[in-house]
Order: structure tokens, then C-alpha cells, then sequence
């Protein structure tokens, strides 16, 4: 389990010395078995703004970029991101920056057109999925700051071996409550704002009915219904969380899942809640049952899986969903698209 220092000092009082807390943690039986500094991968990557954006002359899609460093010279780079445009703050890719995936940035050429350093995306700085442009800054983001600075990724974290007896500590709450006890300092969680209930007379029962199988796969099965989401890029404070964790940001809804599982234990799945048929009386179906034998399954990471029977899959009662406590399908995830979701 990955252990973000910065935010466990949230919750409680922790040590300058990390060796030394390490070794305490050791003798708790809390092995530690690795510690990185986060962020070490985004050297040379700054904060930049966009003066000029002009359309590459032999190219119907690439942008003529003049960006602001904060070294007092301008930077040309071209750039083929559909959302490039005068007045952004970015993330800049300076010459000799090493991104993740071993990319060097070089100058070069882009159709005829000098380059010098790269306009990023999340996901070729290794925060994201999302590709589709650059990344938009705050307007308040200062230029020339690191982007690892300005993100707040400067942090150590800890690779912790939890051992099977000891599942309270696979979260940062538990955790913060374990550093308490070893210690002997007070710890502390404030509990989110609670949220308006359900409004109207409609009842999730009334839209989904939840039928388990097989109960020597699946005990219980929990499920809500959010309607109206609007499905976007996650909160710059959200991506740093996850990406500390080694969770790259997906979209708001499912960050939130994986951000409630780190901090407090709780899994958490969204489904978009089309992916469930109706049936002829209007009623989705979600049902909890053992794998057929020699069946096959694709995952929401794209691959093929293969299926046994002592594999617990959620279905809409025809149609496999999820290979339950392990991942999603592909089918069933949250997009751009997706309007209303069944949280499990």
C-alpha cells in the first residue's frame, strides 16, 4: 500500500526523521518496503503561458506557439492540441526534460517549423488518461514555477506491506490512527460535509432491483443511483492525491471512488447506469453470480479475461457488468457521456 506523507500529516502529527519513522513502523510489523519522492519525474516541467498562438502554415490542425517561461525569453513550440489558444497557462516540457515513458525533449522540426519543448497533456506527464489536449492551468498559476512545485507534488511516500491481519491500515485513515497509537499523539479526521438526500418520491428500489446468486461469493450487495452527473476533468488537488497513491486521474467520478477507497478503506465502483438493461417494466437489474467455467470477460483496461467459477461477476441479469471486487468492464464504465450512475 502507497502511504502519501503529506497527506497523512492531515490527520496526524508525523516525524521530520523518515528513517526513523520507517524503522518504527518496522517494529510495529508494518514493513516498509520501498520510499520514493513524488514528483522527481516532472523535473523541467514549468508553469508557461501562452502569448501567441498561430496556425502552422503547412498543417491543417498544428498550432505556432510563443510561450512565456519566466526566463525572460520566449519559447516557439508547436502544438497540435485541439485546445491551444492565446491566454492559457500550461504545462511546459523545457529542452532536456526526461517525461515519463523515457521521452526526451529535443528541439526539432515539425513540418518545417522550429520546436523548443512541449506543450503536455496528462497523460504524457503521467497524471492522466486524458489525451484528448493540453492541460489548462489556473489563471493564478505563477510562470516559471515548477509544475511539480505548483502541484504540490513534492512529497515522500511509503510502500507499506500490510499484513492480512491488519486490513484497518489500507487507508490513510487508518493508517493516521495507527501513527496515533505508536506515537501516543492524538489523530485527528474531519468527516465531510454531509449532502441533501434524496429528493422526491422516487426510491432506488423502485428503479433497481439487486438479486444475489451465489451468498458464498457475495454476502451483500449495496447500490445508489446518482442522476445528473456531469462527467469532467478531475480538480488539480485531486489528481495530485491520486497520482501520489500511483492512481492516474480518470474523470471526476471515478477519482472520487478511488480517492474515498485511499483515504478511508471503502471500495467503491460507478457504473453508468445505461449499461444495465431495462426490462419490459421499465426496471434495471443488477444480479451477483458465480462465473460460467471457460467463459471470458473484457476488463475496463482492455483485456480479455478468463473466467472460473469461483469468480463472482455482477450482471444486469443477462449481461455481465464487472468481475466483482476486481474490476469493471469495459462496456459499463463512466464516460463523457454517461448522465446518470449506479454506484455500487
Amino acid at each position: 500500500m502507497h502511504v502519501s506523507m503529506k497527506w497523512l500529516s492531515e490527520f496526524v502529527s508525523v516525524p521530520d526523521d523518515m528513517q526513523a519513522f520507517c524503522d518504527r513502523l518496522d517494529l510495529t510489523g508494518t514493513g516498509v518496503e520501498g520510499r520514493e519522492t513524488v514528483g522527481a519525474n516532472l523535473d523541467g516541467v514549468v508553469v508557461g503561458y501562452v502569448e501567441t498562438c498561430e496556425p502552422h502554415p503547412d498543417s491543417d490542425h498544428m498550432h505556432v506557439t510563443t510561450v512565456n517561461i519566466g526566463t525572460g525569453e520566449l519559447q516557439q513550440i508547436v502544438c497540435g492540441a485541439p485546445n491551444c489558444r492565446q491566454g492559457l497557462k500550461v504545462a511546459v516540457a523545457t529542452l532536456g526534460t526526461v517525461l515519463p515513458g523515457d521521452i526526451k525533449i529535443k528541439k526539432s522540426k515539425l513540418r518545417g517549423v522550429a520546436s523548443c519543448g512541449m506543450l503536455c497533456s496528462g497523460r504524457e506527464l503521467g497524471l492522466s488518461a486524458d489525451h484528448e489536449g493540453i492541460l489548462e492551468l489556473s489563471a493564478d498559476a505563477p510562470v516559471g514555477t515548477p509544475y511539480a512545485e505548483y502541484l504540490g507534488l513534492s512529497d515522500q511516500v511509503l510502500d507499506l506491506e500490510i499484513t492480512p491481519n491488519r486490513p484497518d491500515c489500507l487507508s490513510m485513515k487508518g493508517m493516521a490512527r495507527e501513527v496515533g497509537a505508536m506515537y501516543h499523539v492524538p489523530w485527528s479526521y474531519k468527516a465531510p460535509c454531509a449532502v441533501p438526500g434524496p429528493q422526491g418520491d422516487e426510491k432506488v428500489e423502485d428503479l433497481v432491483d439487486v438479486a444475489i446468486d451465489d451468498p458464498e461469493l457475495c454476502q451483500r450487495y449495496t447500490a445508489r443511483i446518482i442522476r445528473g452527473v456531469k462527467v469532467g476533468p478531475s480538480p488539480e488537488w485531486l489528481v495530485e492525491r491520486l497520482s501520489a497513491m500511483g492512481c492516474r486521474s480518470i474523470n471526476n467520478i471515478v477519482d472520487v471512488t478511488n480517492y474515498i477507497l485511499f483515504e478511508l478503506g471503502q471500495p467503491l465502483h460507478a457504473f453508468d447506469l445505461n449499461a444495465f438493461a431495462l426490462d419490459e417494466a421499465g426496471k434495471r437489474h443488477v444480479v451477483v453470480r458465480a462465473a460460467q467455467d471457460g467463459s471470458s470477460f473484457t476488463t475496463l483496461d482492455g483485456q480479455e479475461r478468463a473466467l472460473t467459477s469461483d469468480m463472482a461477476m455482477i450482471t444486469d441479469g443477462s449481461s455481465n457488468v464487472a468481475l466483482a471486487g476486481v474490476m469493471g468492464g469495459l462496456d459499463s464504465e463512466v464516460t463523457d457521456a454517461t448522465v446518470d450512475v449506479l454506484l455500487e
